[in-house]
């Protein structure tokens, strides 16, 4: 620790000074412009709007339903990319990550041309089982979902990265199956960068907008998450959009700061 303290810099260099601040105003100006105009006085009627509410309500049901499909998915293959190698392993993990790099948009408008009732697998879906998931809540879960998958996948690949394969043989030395090591050394060990993700997949589940409005739509009461209730705030009821926007902020700030040790630790 105090050789890293020791190289780093006692002062800023002149020269990065403009650009500093630049990237701080760019950063911190608009929150502050938001928290400055939020309706405070009203925040609490705002809130508790039967629209709100609702649209609160849903997002909730998304995010969470969104978080557990893709912890149900996405630590098999976290673990897969992190323990096995195997041809294609670096394709695999580019199409994991392409949700990350992909527009919100272009993100929903693949998953209509893959589940919609016309698509690859929305017409069979339509056809065996009678199931449609364009504009529905299954379908803002589903584009959700698409969207966050990749950010537990990569904190939870980081983790079985980390632990001590060591561990792991001396579990199976001592007679343990490779469920039960798995069950009871690699996931606890692992459980850290697993909260992490997993954390951070509902956060960005709960801040969609793009792929949900695009596959799902914004039906109020049935798909309007609360980023598409901004949207339409924005545009007849400003204070609401205001006060919905702080209850957005407010969560990212919150996990930022419950995330900081795991981040600063590494």
């Amino acid at each position: 620790m105090s050789s890293r303290r020791a190289t780093r810099s006692r002062g800023i260099p002149l020269l990065l000074v403009a650009p500093i601040a630049g990237a701080g105003a760019l950063l911190g100006v608009p929150l502050v412009a938001l928290i400055a105009r939020a309706p405070w006085g009203e925040l609490a009627r705002e809130l508790s709007s039967p629209e709100v509410l609702t649209a609160l309500r849903l997002s909730l049901v998304c995010s969470l339903s969104a978080t557990a499909l893709s912890t149900l998915l996405g630590v098999p293959l976290a673990w897969l990319l992190a323990r096995v190698d195997f041809p294609g392993r670096r394709l695999l993990r580019a199409l994991v990550m392409l949700p990350m790099i992909l527009p919100p948009v272009v993100g929903g408008v693949a998953l209509l041309l893959a589940f919609g009732r016309r698509g690859l697998l929305g017409a069979w879906l339509d056809r065996a089982f009678d199931v449609q998931l364009p504009f529905t809540l299954a379908g803002a879960v589903l584009a959700e979902t698409f969207v966050a998958l990749p950010f537990l996948v990569i904190a939870a690949e980081a983790g079985f990265r980390q632990v001590d394969a060591r561990l792991e043989q001396a579990a199976a030395t001592l007679g343990a199956t490779r469920l039960r090591v798995f069950a009871r050394v690699t996931l606890p060990l692992a459980a850290p960068a697993l909260a992490a993700g997993a954390a951070l997949c509902w956060a960005r589940a709960l801040g969609e907008f793009g792929a949900t409005i695009t596959f799902a739509g914004n039906l109020p009461g049935r798909t309007q998450t609360l980023p598409l209730a901004v949207y339409i705030a924005l545009e007849t009821h400003p204070e609401a959009a205001f006060a919905m926007s702080l209850v957005l902020l407010g969560v990212a700030i919150a996990l930022l700061v419950a995330l900081r040790e795991n981040w600063m630790g590494r």
